[in-house]
């Protein structure tokens, strides 16, 4: 017997999920429709972008209740 026994298959399969690619997602959803998604410890921002995204955000959306809102500062 050669090759060892054969992987088991299962019509699940196709079910499984594939690994997506955060940043194409991401690059597809600014260009396709303007969606911009931006993570605030995302390494590529400067302290002055921060702010600003902080800003707009909480224009948009309201106050963030992340630690530091949590905590009272």
């Amino acid at each position: 017997m050669t090759g060892g026994p054969a992987p088991v298959r299962s019509s699940l399969a196709r079910l499984i999920p594939e690994r997506m690619d955060v940043e194409r997602e991401k690059r597809k959803g600014w260009r396709n429709h303007g969606i911009l998604v931006v993570a605030m410890e995302d390494p590529r921002l400067g302290w002055p972008e921060r702010e600003m995204i902080k800003h707009l955000a909480q224009k948009i959306f309201g106050q963030h209740l992340g630690k530091e809102t949590a905590h009272g500062q």
